[in-house]
């Protein structure tokens, strides 16, 4: 199991994503002799997991069932240890899609995080790139290192315990991109600069607040950045359902010419046909802000 590589079948100490129900998911690292309790009874890691294939159904112990699956990093996302809070789906598509990411590309990312943006840097970089993520806090920095080697991406990503506003990413002039969400961006922008290799390179930097910004805008600027855009993305998804709907019924067809018999005959009585079909409906709240994300390219002189 590795969260760039997919294999069939479940091994012992691979992390499987145990599937609940729509909103419900929870990550397992699979243990022989292990147990993991659910709502639907116990899940018993050497007969119910291990051999396995992924995606199968299995049957807890109090005759209830979840789905196994292989991990990636969207259930990564949605069901990943909150050690900080997380960039999800929506965010991340757009920025590995800003920053042009592609296999091969090396990456520079402060903070580490919960490694929600990590893991999808790294299935996007594979297997020839590398990721260089810094964290100031050392025990979110050493969790998301052990991670990353449960996970078995270690050997595509180098963990830095270390502030990146005052000591750099660790590394000179060899990114294709930056990518920054941390309290003062604007403090880093000078060192992501140094990062990015001689020619060219995009940066990207998440704020939640408009103050943030600005300082950070005017700091590219200051830093010769061309190409400065800001963009919020906000995520509207329709429920798609089953309905039924009646059939109108409009009376009798007047433009025809009734035989003298059928003026005589009473009218039929209202029909109650139905018809099901598919349609959407809006949500009734729309989830707020998340988050700007401030892009920028280094000029390629």
């Amino acid at each position: 199991m590795s969260f760039v590589e997919y294999s069939e079948v479940i091994q012992d100490s691979d992390v499987a994503i145990i599937y609940l129900g729509h909103n419900s998911v929870m990550p397992v690292k699979v243990q022989h002799g292990a147990q993991t309790q659910t709502r639907y009874g116990v899940i018993r890691h050497s007969s119910d997991l291990i051999g396995q294939r992924y995606g199968s159904k299995v049957t807890c112990s109090k005759g209830g069932w979840v789905y196994v699956l292989h991990p990636t990093p969207e259930l990564w996302t949605v069901s990943l240890p909150h050690r900080t809070q997380i960039l999800y789906t929506t965010d991340i598509a757009t920025i590995t899609m800003m920053l042009d990411l592609k296999p091969g590309s090396v990456v520079c990312e402060s903070g580490t995080g919960s490694g929600s943006l990590s893991h999808a840097i790294l299935r996007t970089i594979a297997p020839t790139g590398h990721l260089h993520t810094v964290e100031f806090h050392q025990q979110r920095a050493e969790k998301a290192a052990e991670e990353f080697r449960e996970h078995r991406v270690s050997h595509l990503v180098t963990v830095r315990n270390q502030d990146v506003c005052k000591d750099g990413f660790g590394v000179m002039g060899v990114a294709d991109a930056i990518f920054l969400d941390i309290p003062s961006p604007w403090e880093a922008v000078g060192h992501a600069k140094a990062a990015l290799k001689k020619h060219g390179g995009r940066l990207c930097s998440f704020s939640p607040c408009i103050e943030q910004v600005q300082k950070t805008a005017e700091a590219l600027t200051d830093h010769g950045f061309e190409e400065i855009n800001t963009l919020e993305v906000l995520l509207r998804v329709h429920d798609v359902r089953t309905v039924s709907l009646p059939l109108p019924d409009f009376g009798p067809d007047c433009s025809a010419h009734p035989e003298p018999d059928a003026m005589e005959a009473p009218p039929p009585a209202p029909s109650q046909t139905s018809i099901n079909i598919k349609t959407t409906t809006p949500p009734r709240e729309l989830p707020g802000h998340t988050g700007y994300l401030t892009f920028a390219t280094k000029p390629r002189t």
